[in-house]
C-alpha cells in the first residue's frame, strides 16, 4: 500500500501530531556552571505588564515551592489567585525576557544568527545571562534546528555520536518555517506547506539564567505524544497542568509522575490547557530539533535520520525469553529450562541475573552455585537455545573469595577508569549490589579500553550469546557517595526539578563528580548512553562478525542504534500490564523498537489469570521476556502446571509469534533501514480517523496485524476499535463485518484479539520450539486481500546472525484477482538475491483469505467453502527465486448447451477465449465477464510463445494491468501498466471527478473488451461508431518500447504537436511524427519545442472526440490509411483519456476541464508588441518607441531579448542598457508595458560573484547526476560569452560554441517556486525561452553522459531531428536526475518533455507574487496544462511566405491543446523579410491573440516604422481594427478561461455539419463571429452557410466560395450575422483605449436577431 500525502484535512491532522516532535524529539541540553555576563539587580523599580491572560495560557513564574504575592512580585511577575489549584497564581508578564538586537543571515538557506539582550526585569533564581545568541537553520526540508546559547561562555553540549556527524543540507529558506519576534523575543515555527503554527514561544518569555532555563511554547492541539521515560497511563498526554520530571533514576515504574524510571532528559516538562508546553532545565543551553512529517510514521523516520536508525537484532533474539533474579543455583536454572522444554513451549533464550556472579561482582561467576556456568551455553546450544547474562557498571572495591585480588578492579584503577570526586583524582566511592563500589567513567577512553578488555577476558571464560546491562542510570545505594556530597550549587542548585526525593543526588552520584565529558551534573543522564557506546565496542571485539544483541535499562536518543530496552522493574499488577502498551508505543517514537515489559511482572507474585493474559499480549512484544524478582514465586509458564490453561494459551500465541517471525524480522529490517516503527500505534496507519488518536489498549505489528489484548481481570468481553479497513480474524480466518467503529470482542480465558488487515501478505514459517529449528522449516504466505482483491507485502531474509546487512534476500509480494478471467495470481519477486539459505528452504504453503468462490481442485489445492479460504500446499517453491502463480476459480459455463461457439457466447455478453493469453492453465472456452458500474479492471499476460518488443535491450513485461474508469458521462480513462513494478507516471495533475459516472444511461459511450488480439473498443452509443479499437496486432509493452495501435473512425484527425504541419487535418498516408521537446525551429517533420500527445477525431457522423495519451517520454505517432494510428513511446505507461464531445468545441471544453482551463491574460497583453534579438542599446529602444508614437501606431508592449543582459546572464543588466530601468519607467507612465526575457540556464563559472548561481547552488536546485553515478552538477552550455572576449559572428556556430560562447550553465532540477527579483520595474511580465531545455552542447560540456548508455541511445529511436546523435542532442544527458515537487527523484529520460511545463507555473506564481497583478507569461516549451499559466509563441520561424498559413495551423492546434494565447513571430525571426510579406504578415498578425513582431540578430529591423510611411499607415490601420475589437477578444479569452472555449477557432468548430470546413486551414475565426481570410491580391475564401457582413463595407454575403480582392493595405474580415461584437474606440495603448466609450456592432441574422456578451473588469486584477 503506497503512502499518500495529506489532503487539506490530513495536513491539519498532522499538525495535531507535531507536538510529538517538539517534545519527545527535542534535545534540551543541561548543565554547566560557569557564570558569564551575569545581570545585576536593576536600579529602578520594575513594573510588570499584566494583561488579562486566559487561565490556560498562564505560564508559571514560581515553579518552586512557597509562592506568595511578595515573592512573586519580587520576581517581577503577576499575582492573581484563583480557586483552581492547578492554575498558576504567579505568572509571567509580557515585559520579561529578551529582545532581538538584530538578525544576520548570509543566505536564506544558511544559518541565521541573532543576538539576544536581556530586558530590564528581575531574575527568578539569580545569574541572569545578559547576552545570548540564537542560531537557527533548516538542516533538511523536514528538520529545523534552533539553538540558544551564551556566546561568551562555553556551556555543556551533548556530544552525540550520530547527530554530530550529520551534514547540514538546507534546501528551503528558513523564513518559510521560522519567524522571530523581536520584543520580547519569541520564535514561531510553521509548516512550510500551509504556514500553520506548530511551536510558538511568544506565549511566555525566555528565561536564561546560569542554573535555570525556561522556554514555553504554544502547541497546535492537545494531541501530544512522547516525553520519556515515564510510566504514562495513556499514550496521548493529559494537558491539564501535568508536569513530568525527566532525570535518570533507579526507581521502579508505578505510574506516579514524580517517580521517573530510567529517564533521559534532566528537566521538568509541563503541559497545560492552552495547549502549551514549558521546559524548565537547570543548566547548559537550549538545542531544539523539530522534525516535520506528512504522516506520523514519517515523523519517526525523520527523527531517526537525526539520531540514528535502530539496530538490526539477530533473528534468535525475536524468540521468547526467560529470566529471573536469583535462581539460587544453576541446577534450578536448568530445571526451569527443562520443564518449559517438556511442555513444548517455543523458547529461545535463557538469562541469568546477578546471582550467577561471585558476590555480585562483574566479570566473575559463582564457582559454588554456578560451577558449570562456562558450559551452560553449550547445554543450551545443543537444543538450539541461547544464553544471555547481565553486567552492571558498578565495580566492587573488595577482594574476591579467599582474599584473592579482584583483578578487574585493579586493572581499572591502574587505568584511572573511574568517576572521580570533585577534585578530579579521587575515585568516588558508592555502594551497589557487591557492596562498596567505584563507577566506570565510560566517557573516558581509558575506561572504554578497560571495559572492552575485561569483557573480552570474561567472554573467554563464560561463553554467552548476548549482553544485558543494568543499573546504568547510574544507580547508587548511597546518597551521592559514601562521604556524602558537598554543599555547592551543583549538588544543591537554586531550582530542583520535581525529581525523586527532590534531591539531585538521590540514589545516584554527587553532581560535582568529575567525568571526561564534564561534571556529573552535566552528563548524568548520558551515563547509560556512554555505557552503551562502550559496550558496543566490547561486543564487536568479542562477537566479531556475529550480530549479537544488547539490552540496556537507561537510554537516551540514539541508544536504539545499538541496543534494545525493557520497560524496567514493573510489578505484577493489571495496571502495569496495561501501561506497558503506551510505553512500547513511546519507545517506537524514540527509535528503540526492540522493546518490551517484564511479562507477568518483576515484583510480586503473579496470579495465574494475570500471568496468562500477560503471556498472551507479551507474545507480541518485540522483546518478549518473562522476568521476575527474587523472593517471589516462579512465573515461567511451565511453573503453572503442564496442563494449565496458561501453558496452553502461552504455547498457542507463542506458536503464532514464531509462525510470524519472518514478518516481524522484516519489520525490524524496515526499522533498521528506513526508520519505520515495529510496534505501531493504530493512529500511525489511520491518522485521518480521530477515534484512533487515543487508542492505547491495542497496537499494531507494522501496518497489518492488530493486537487487542485483555487487560482487566475477570473479563472476556473487550471493547475494541476496528479501524477503517477490511479485517480478518487471524484465528477464525473470517472477515469482520464492521469497520471504523468500536465492537465487543469475545475473548475467553485462552484468547486475545488478533486481526489481519485486508491488503496484507504476511510471510510465515512453520514454527518450532526455537528459531534455530524453525529457520530450517518451510516458508509460507498468509494473504488477506483488500476490498479490491489485492494485497502486497515484503520479506527480508538473511542468515539472521551476521553483523551488517551484507548477504540477504528481499522479496516483494503481490496478489491480485483478474477481473476478466476470475483468475487469482500470486507474485513472489526477488528484488535482491544476495543470499543462499543453507537449509534449501521452500515456500510450501500459501493461505488466501476471503475467497468467496471455490477454486479448481488439484492435488495441492483445497479450500473451505465455509471459511472462504484457499489453501495451497506442498508447492516446493525455492526460496530465492521469482515465481508467478496463477490458478483458476471455477467458471460458470455461459453456454452449457451444445453448439457453443464464439458468436453465440459473445451474443450473450460473455467472454470467449481460446488463446490462453490470460492464463497458464486449462480454462473453459466460454466464461462470464465481471465488471462494476464505475469501470473494470483486468490483467493480461503476454503469450510467451512470441517475443514482445523484439528488442533484447528492452525487457519484456509479461503481465499488465488494464484499468478502465468511467469518470463522467463524456469522459473515460483507460490505463495500462505493470502492476508488479512501479514505473514512471506523468506527475501532471488532472481534474478528475470525485465519483465516477455509474449510471450507464448517462454515459455517451460503452466499452467492450476484445480478446484476440487483446484490445479495447470504445463505442459512441448514439451512433454506434467505434471511435477507438485497439484490437489490432502489434501491441507491445516492454521496458523501453511500448507500442499500441488503434483503428480510427475516419480520416479526419487533428492535433499532435509540437511539429510543423502542412495542413490542419493530418495526412494519414503512412506519415510518422516524432514528439520530443527540442530547441528546434519549425520545419517539416522536425520535433519542436513542446509535446502534446492529444488529438481530436471527427467521425463521419460529424461527431467529435478527443484522446490524450498522458505520457512524457520520447514518442512518435504513425498514421495509416486504413485509417489507423500507432503510438510508440520509450517508457512510462499507457494512460489514455478520451472525451466524447460530441461537438469539436465541446471536445476542447471537456479536454480543458480535464487538464485545466487557460489562463486569463491581462487586457494590455492583447495589445500589439514589439521585440528584437539584437537591440544595440537602450537608446535604440527609446528611438523605436518615439517613432512608433509619432506614427500613431497602437502598441502596448516593448520587449528586450537577451541582449539587455550582461553577456546574456540572467538577472544582470548590461552596461549598454544601464538607462533601461529609467526608460521602462517613462514608458509605463505613458501606458506602456515592458517584458524581459529569462532563460532557465544559469551561468556556473563566473569569475565575479553571481548571486543567481550562488542562491541556486545553496538551494540545490540545479540538475545533477544521480548519487549512485556522481552526485555532481550536469553542466551544459548556453548563451553567455566568455568575459572580455569579442564575439566573431562570422565563425560557424559550432566553432563559436567551442571557442567564444558559453560559460557552462546549469538548469534547475526541481519543480519549485521561482525566487523572483523584487525590482518591479524590471519584472512585470515574463518571456520564458530555451526551456526545452536547450543546450549548445550534446548532453554535457565534455560530451560524456554518465550512466546507462541505453538512455541516450535507446533500443528504439523515434524519427526525431538528428536522431542518430541520440536523445541528448542539443539538450541534457538522459541520465540526469530531477526532483519532483513531492521529492520523487526521476530521470531526465522520463521528464525531459516536462521541463518547460515545470518552469511555467513557478514563473507565473512569481509574477503574481511580485506584481500582485495578472500579467502574462509566454513560454516556448509546453505540455498539456501549460495553458493554465502561460501563452506560447510558435518559435523561431523563418521570414518566408509559407510561414503565414502555417502559423494559422499552429494557432488552431494550440487552441485544441488549451493554449489560446498564441501567435507566431510576425515577419519571421530568421532571415530578412521582404516588404509585402512583412506587411501581409502584419495584417495577419494583427489577429493573432498574441500579436508580436520579433526578429533575430543580424537582420535589419522589421518593426512597422522601419519601412516607409505607407507600411506604417497600413500597420496602424489594421492595428486600430484590432484595438477596436479588443473588448470582443478579451471576452473570448474570458470564455476560454471559464468555459474552455477556443479563441482562434477553425471553421469546422462552428460549421461541423458542413464537411467543406473540415479541411480549411488558411482562414480562421475569432470565436464564433469574426472570420479572418488573409492572403495576397485575390483570396479564394470560403464563407460557410450563414449571413456574413464585410467588416469594411458592411455588404452582406452568403455561404459560398468567393473571390476576395485583397489590395496591399487590406485584409478580409467578415462578421457573422446574429452575433453582437462589443467594441471600443482605439488609442495608441490599451491604457488609454480602456477609458473610451464602448459600443456594439450588431449584425442581424436571417431571422433579424443577434446576441452576444461582454466581459469587463479592471483588466489585470487577480481573481479569487
Amino acid at each position: 500500500m503506497g503512502r499518500r500525502r495529506f489532503s487539506g484535512l490530513g495536513v491539519t491532522l498532522m499538525d495535531l501530531f507535531m507536538p510529538m516532535t517538539a517534545t519527545a524529539i527535542t534535545f534540551l541540553v543541561l548543565s554547566a556552571t560557569t557564570v558569564s555576563a551575569v545581570k545585576k539587580g536593576t536600579t529602578k523599580a520594575f513594573v510588570p505588564t499584566c494583561p488579562n491572560i486566559p487561565l490556560g495560557e498562564r505560564v508559571d513564574c514560581f515553579p518552586d515551592p512557597g509562592a506568595s504575592q511578595a515573592k512573586c512580585e519580587a520576581r517581577g511577575c503577576c499575582w492573581s489567585p484563583r480557586d483552581e489549584s492547578n492554575v498558576p497564581w504567579c505568572f509571567f508578564p509580557t515585559n520579561h525576557g529578551y529582545t532581538v538586537e538584530s538578525q544576520d543571515s548570509s543566505s536564506p538557506y544558511g544559518k541565521t544568527h541573532s543576538p539576544l539582550i536581556l530586558m530590564d526585569s528581575p531574575s527568578l533564581f539569580g545569574g541572569g545571562i545578559k547576552q545570548l545568541s540564537l542560531e537557527a537553520e533548516m538542516q533538511t526540508n523536514n528538520r529545523l534546528r534552533f539553538k540558544i546559547y551564551d556566546p561568551n561562555s562555553n556551556r555543556f553540549e551533548v556530544p552525540h555520536e550520530h547527530i554530530s556527524s550529520l551534514p547540514s543540507n538546507p534546501s528551503i529558506p528558513i523564513s518559510s518555517t521560522l519567524q522571530v519576534t523581536q520584543k520580547p523575543f519569541g520564535l514561531t515555527v510553521r509548516r512550510k506547506e500551509n504556514q500553520k503554527v506548530v511551536f510558538d514561544t511568544t506565549i511566555a518569555p525566555l528565561v536564561f539564567e546560569d542554573q535555570y532555563i525556561q522556554l514555553s511554547a504554544r502547541l497546535p492541539s492537545h494531541n501530544i505524544y512522547g516525553l520519556g521515560e515515564h510510566v504514562h497511563r495513556q499514550y496521548r498526554h493529559d494537558t491539564n497542568w501535568k508536569t513530568w520530571p525527566i532525570f535518570t533514576r533507579d526507581a521502579f515504574p508505578n505510574g506516579v509522575r514524580t517517580a521517573c524510571t530510567c529517564c533521559i532528559h534532566p528537566l521538568n516538562v509541563t503541559l497545560q490547557p492552552a495547549p502549551a508546553v514549558t521546559y524548565r532545565t537547570i543548566g547548559g543551553l537550549l538545542d531544539f530539533y523539530i522534525v516535520f512529517g506528512d504522516t506520523p510514521e514519517q515523523v519517526v523516520q525523520e527523527f531517526l535520520e537525526l539520531t540514528g536508525r535502530p539496530v538490526m537484532p539477530p533473528y534468535w533474539s525475536l524468540g521468547f525469553q526467560l529470566s529471573r533474579w536469583n535462581y539460587t543455583n544453576l541446577d534450578i536454572v536448568k530445571e526451569t529450562v527443562e520443564r518449559n522444554r517438556a511442555v513444548g513451549l517455543p523458547y529461545d533464550v535463557q538469562y541469568t541475573d546477578i546471582d550467577y556472579m561471585e558476590n555480585k561482582k562483574d566479570f566473575t561467576y559463582d564457582k559454588l552455585n554456578y560451577t558449570e556456568l562456562p558450559r551452560f551455553a553449550d547445554y543450551l546450544h545443543e537444543r538450539g537455545q541461547k544464553y544471555i547474562l547481565i553486567l552492571d557498571p558498578a565495580i566492587a572495591t573488595s577482594k574476591r573469595v579467599g582474599d584473592a585480588p579482584y583483578e578487574s578492579y585493579d586493572r581499572g584503577t591502574a587505568k584511572n577508569a573511574w568517576v572521580t570526586e570533585s577534585d578530579g583524582k579521587t575515585p568516588l566511592i558508592g555502594e551497589v549490589w557487591p557492596g562498596e563500589t567505584v563507577f566506570p567513567d565510560y566517557t573516558n577512553p581509558n575506561c572504554i579500553d578497560w571495559w572492552v578488555d575485561e569483557y573480552e577476558r570474561f567472554s573467554k571464560e563464560v561463553k554467552h550469546d548476548a549482553l544485558w546491562i543494568d543499573m546504568n542510570e547510574i544507580a547508587n545505594f548511597k546518597q551521592g557517595s559514601s562521604k556524602g556530597c558537598a554543599v555547592n550549587k551543583l549538588n544543591y542548585p537554586p531550582y530542583i526539578p520535581k525529581i525523586l526525593d527532590d534531591l539531585m543526588y538521590s540514589k545516584t552520584l554527587c553532581m560535582d563528580a568529575k567525568q571526561t565529558w564534564g561534571n556529573h551534573y552535566d552528563v548524568h543522564s548520558l551515563y547509560g548512553y556512554s555505557m552503551v557506546l562502550a559496550t558496543k565496542k566490547a561486543m564487536d571485539r568479542v562477537f566479531g562478525e556475529n550480530r549479537s544483541m544488547m539490552l540496556t535499562r537507561s537510554s537516551f536518543p540514539g541508544v536504539g542504534k545499538y541496543s534494545g530496552h525493557w520497560l524496567g522493574d514493573n510489578a505484577a499488577t493489571w495496571n502495569d500490564m496495561k501501561w506497558a502498551i503506551p510505553g512500547m508505543l513511546e519507545f517506537g517514537l524514540f527509535g528503540i523498537p526492540y522493546i518490551g515489559a517484564d511479562i507477568c511482572g518483576f515484583f510480586d507474585d503473579s496470579p495465574e489469570e494475570l500471568c496468562r493474559r500477560w503471556m498472551q499480549v507479551g507474545a507480541f512484544y518485540p522483546f518478549s521476556r518473562n522476568h521476575n524478582a527474587e523472593g517471589y514465586k516462579p512465573q515461567d509458564p511451565a511453573s503453572y502446571g503442564a496442563d494449565s490453561v496458561l501453558v496452553a494459551s502461552s504455547k498457542h500465541y507463542l506458536t503464532i509469534r514464531y509462525t510470524l517471525l519472518p514478518y516481524l524480522y522484516t519489520m525490524f529490517y524496515k526499522a533498521h533501514t528506513t526508520g519505520e516503527t515495529v510496534v505501531r500505534p493504530v493512529m500511525h496507519e489511520f491518522y485521518s480517523d480521530s477515534e484512533t488518536w487515543t487508542v492505547d489498549r491495542q497496537f499494531l505489528w507494522g501496518k497489518h496485524l492488530l493486537i487487542t489484548p485483555v487487560l482487566d481481570p475477570g473479563v472476556d468481553m473487550v471493547w475494541g476499535y476496528v479501524p477503517d479497513a477490511l479485517w480478518y480474524d487471524y484465528e477464525s480466518m473470517q472477515k469482520l463485518t464492521v469497520r471504523k467503529t468500536h465492537m465487543e470482542m469475545y475473548l475467553p480465558a485462552d484468547k486475545l484479539g488478533l486481526h489481519i488487515r485486508g491488503g496484507a501478505i504476511l510471510p510465515t514459517q512453520e514454527p518450532d520450539v526455537t528459531t534455530t529449528y524453525s529457520r530450517r522449516n518451510p516458508m509460507g504466505l498468509l494473504i488477506a486481500p483488500d476490498d479490491n482483491g489485492n494485497a502486497d507485502g515484503e520479506l527480508f531474509w538473511d542468515d539472521g546472525d551476521s553483523r551488517g546487512i551484507i548477504s540477504f534476500l528481499i522479496f516483494c509480494l503481490f496478489v491480485c484477482k483478474c477481473v476478466v478471467s476470475g483468475a487469482l495470481q500470486v507474485w513472489l519477486f526477488v528484488t535482491h538475491a544476495g543470499y543462499n539459505d543453507p537449509n534449501n528452504l521452500k515456500f510450501d504453503n500459501i493461505t488466501i483469505l476471503g475467497i468467496p468462490v471455490p477454486p479448481v481442485i488439484t492435488a495441492k489445492t483445497f479450500s473451505s467453502l465455509k471459511l472462504q479460504v484457499l489453501f495451497l500446499r506442498d508447492l516446493r517453491l525455492t526460496l530465492g527465486e521469482t515465481y508467478v502463480l496463477e490458478w483458476e476459480v471455477i467458471r460458470i459455463d455461459c453456454h452449457p448447451e451444445e453448439h457453443a461457439d464464439q458468436a453465440n457466447c459473445e451474443a450473450r455478453g460473455c467472454i470467449w477465449d481460446v488463446s490462453k493469453k490470460w492464463s497458464y492453465a486449462h480454462i473453459h472456452m466460454c466464461f462470464s465477464k465481471t465488471q462494476d458500474s464505475s469501470g473494470m479492471t483486468l490483467d493480461i499476460t503476454r503469450n510467451r510463445k512470441y517475443r514482445s518488443s523484439g528488442r533484447p535491450q528492452s525487457r519484456d513485461i509479461d503481465t499488465l494491468r488494464v484499468e478502465i474508469n468511467y469518470h463522467t458521462g463524456e469522459m473515460l480513462q483507460f490505463k495500462i501498466f505493470d502492476p508488479n513494478t512501479k514505473r514512471y507516471e506523468v506527475p501532471v495533475g488532472l481534474s478528475l471527478p470525485a465519483t465516477p459516472e455509474t449510471d450507464e444511461n448517462k454515459r455517451l459511450y460503452k466499452v467492450v473488451i476484445v480478446n484476440e488480439p487483446f484490445g479495447i473498443q470504445v463505442i459512441r452509443k448514439s451512433t454506434g461508431t467505434v471511435i477507438w479499437d485497439s484490437s489490432v496486432p502489434g501491441f507491445t509493452f516492454s521496458d523501453m518500447f511500448i507500442q499500441v495501435s488503434t483503428k480510427l473512425p475516419s480520416q479526419y484527425v487533428y492535433g499532435f504537436g509540437e511539429t510543423e504541419h502542412l495542413t490542419y487535418k493530418h495526412d494519414l498516408n503512412y506519415h510518422t511524427w516524432g514528439m520530443f521537446a527540442k530547441d528546434q525551429p519549425p520545419g517539416y517533420k522536425m520535433n519542436c519545442y513542446g509535446v502534446h500527445p492529444f488529438y481530436m477525431g471527427l467521425e463521419n457522423t460529424a461527431d467529435a472526440h478527443g484522446v490524450l495519451l498522458l505520457n512524457s517520454n520520447a514518442m512518435d505517432v504513425t498514421f495509416l490509411p486504413d485509417p489507423a494510428l500507432t503510438y510508440r513511446t520509450l517508457g512510462g505507461i499507457l494512460d489514455f483519456y478520451m472525451v466524447l464531445g460530441p461537438t469539436p468545441e465541446m471536445v476542447v471544453q471537456e479536454y480543458t476541464e480535464l487538464i485545466g482551463r487557460p489562463v486569463l491574460p491581462a487586457y494590455w497583453s492583447l495589445g500589439f508588441q514589439l521585440c528584437r534579438y539584437g537591440y544595440a542599446n537602450d537608446k535604440e529602444i527609446a528611438d523605436l518607441y518615439k517613432d512608433m508614437r509619432a506614427a500613431a501606431i497602437p502598441y502596448d508592449v516593448q520587449y528586450a531579448d537577451i541582449d539587455y543582459m550582461e553577456r546574456q546572464l540572467d538577472f544582470v543588466l548590461d552596461s549598454e542598457f544601464k538607462g533601461l530601468p529609467a526608460l521602462v519607467d517613462s514608458m509605463r507612465k505613458e501606458g506602456m508595458r515592458f517584458i524581459f526575457i529569462l532563460d532557465p540556464a544559469i551561468s556556473g563559472n563566473e569569475t565575479q560573484p553571481y548571486p543567481a548561481f550562488a542562491r541556486g547552488k545553496a538551494a540545490d536546485v540545479f540538475i545533477k547526476w544521480p548519487k549512485h553515478i556522481s552526485d555532481g552538477i550536469v553542466w551544459g552550455k548556453v548563451w553567455p560569452d566568455y568575459p572580455n572576449v569579442t564575439v566573431d559572428e562570422n565563425l560557424d556556430w559550432d566553432t563559436q560554441v567551442q571557442v567564444i560562447h558559453c560559460i557552462p550553465r546549469l538548469l534547475p532540477a526541481r519543480n519549485s517556486t521561482v525566487v523572483a527579483p523584487r525590482n518591479q520595474r524590471i519584472l512585470r511580465e515574463n518571456d520564458e525561452d530555451m526551456n526545452e531545455p536547450a543546450s549548445f552542447v550534446h548532453g554535457t560540456v565534455d560530451g560524456k553522459c554518465l550512466g546507462d548508455p541505453k538512455l541516450e541511445n535507446p533500443p528504439y529511436m523515434p524519427p526525431l531531428e538528428s536522431k542518430h546523435l541520440g536523445l541528448n542532442h542539443k539538450t541534457l544527458c538522459m541520465n540526469s536526475e530531477q526532483i519532483l515537487s513531492d521529492g520523487t527523484r526521476v530521470r531526465h529520460y522520463d521528464v525531459h518533455n516536462l521541463y518547460g511545463w515545470s518552469h511555467t507555473k513557478p514563473t507565473y506564481d512569481a509574477l503574481l507574487d511580485v506584481t500582485g497583478k495578472r500579467g502574462i507569461v509566454v513560454t516556448r516549451s509546453t505540455y498539456p496544462s501549460s495553458g493554465k499559466w502561460a501563452g506560447h509563441w510558435l518559435g523561431d520561424n523563418n521570414a518566408s511566405w509559407d510561414q503565414l498559413y502555417k502559423s494559422i495551423i499552429g494557432m488552431m492546434e494550440f487552441s485544441l491543446f488549451g493554449i489560446p494565447y498564441t501567435g507566431a513571430d510576425i515577419c519571421g525571426f530568421f532571415n530578412k523579410p521582404d516588404y509585402e510579406m512583412c506587411l501581409r504578415w502584419m495584417q495577419l498578425g494583427a489577429f493573432y491573440p498574441y500579436s508580436r513582431n520579433h526578429n533575430g540578430k543580424g537582420n535589419p529591423r522589421q518593426d512597422p516604422v522601419a519601412w516607409d510611411k505607407p507600411f506604417a499607415e497600413a500597420s496602424r490601420d489594421v492595428l486600430n481594427i484590432r484595438y477596436t475589437l479588443l473588448p470582443y477578444l478579451y471576452t473570448l479569452m474570458y470564455e476560454a478561461h471559464t468555459k474552455g472555449n477556443t479563441v482562434i477557432r477553425p471553421l469546422l468548430h462552428e460549421f461541423v455539419d458542413d464537411k467543406s470546413t473540415w479541411e480549411i486551414y488558411k482562414q480562421f475565426l475569432w470565436g464564433p463571429a469574426l472570420l479572418i481570410s488573409p492572403g495576397v491580391t485575390n483570396v479564394n475564401g470560403y464563407l460557410p452557410n450563414a449571413r456574413w457582413y464585410d467588416y469594411h463595407t458592411v455588404s452582406i454575403l452568403r455561404g459560398q466560395m468567393i473571390n476576395m480582392p485583397t489590395p496591399l493595405d487590406h485584409i478580409n474580415l467578415h462578421i457573422r450575422g446574429g452575433y453582437i461584437l462589443p467594441w471600443q474606440k482605439p488609442e495608441n495603448t490599451t491604457y488609454y483605449s480602456r477609458k473610451n466609450p464602448l459600443g456594439l456592432i450588431v449584425p442581424l441574422s436571417d431571422s433579424g436577431t443577434a446576441e452576444g456578451s461582454l466581459f469587463w473588469d479592471d483588466g489585470e486584477g487577480i481573481g479569487k
